[in-house]
């Protein structure tokens, strides 16, 4: 797959050489090795890693898988979005109707997680329903899950994953409540919280 200039020169894209060169040699991959996940000739890539010659847009795209790194850190772009890593402590936690919410992902994603912590006899007999699926783990405590009239005792270490149309409690059992790790799809619906007292 030799690609052609389109008319770029190196001065279009300063420093993409070098870039290639320290991401292939990071991934530990001979200049064979890497042509070859790519479909170049190694001339070719060491061409490109010279800045002798631009990559076409397949190419470049074909790198950043070889390489497992966005198209943006090749060319030399700071990674769009937040960061996919969520440090211990870095959001603030928030108080809700008595539960407490601790982020444990990343804001804006279609896919919410969170660390939850239910008190005893705080919203036990709130029922929900809403659109999208949970998944949750209980990491200390226990847990009564009510899935429509079906009561779950879950122990830490257990999990429960289920669409959440199904109407649903989460009731600690015992002091001092129960701590979960918690996953929620957030899907858009006029009927997104709707709870059923």
């Amino acid at each position: 797959m030799d690609d052609n200039d389109h008319g770029l020169s190196p001065e279009d894209l300063p420093g993409l050489g070098a870039r290639l060169r320290e991401r292939r040699l990071s991934s530990r991959l001979t200049l064979e090795a890497a042509a070859a996940r790519v479909g170049l000739s190694p001339a070719h890539l060491s061409r490109l890693e010279t800045a002798k010659r631009q990559p076409s847009l397949p190419v470049l795209l074909g790198l950043s898988r070889a390489y497992g790194v966005p198209v943006e850190t090749l060319l030399g772009e700071e990674p769009s979005g937040p960061s996919p890593v969520v440090r211990s402590g870095s959001g603030e936690s928030t108080l809700a109707g008595g539960w407490t919410y601790s982020p444990a992902g990343t804001p804006g994603r279609a896919m919410q997680a969170l660390r939850v912590h239910i008190p005893l006899r705080v919203q036990d007999a709130v029922v929900r329903v809403h659109p999208g699926e949970e998944w949750l783990y209980v990491l200390q405590g226990r847990l009564l899950l009510t899935l429509d009239r079906e009561e779950h005792l879950l122990e830490p270490g257990d999990a429960a994953h289920f669409d959440s149309m199904r109407p649903h409690r989460l009731a600690a059992t015992a002091q001092p409540g129960v701590e979960l790790l918690f996953l929620h799809t957030l899907l858009q619906s006029p009927t997104a919280e709707l709870c059923l007292h």
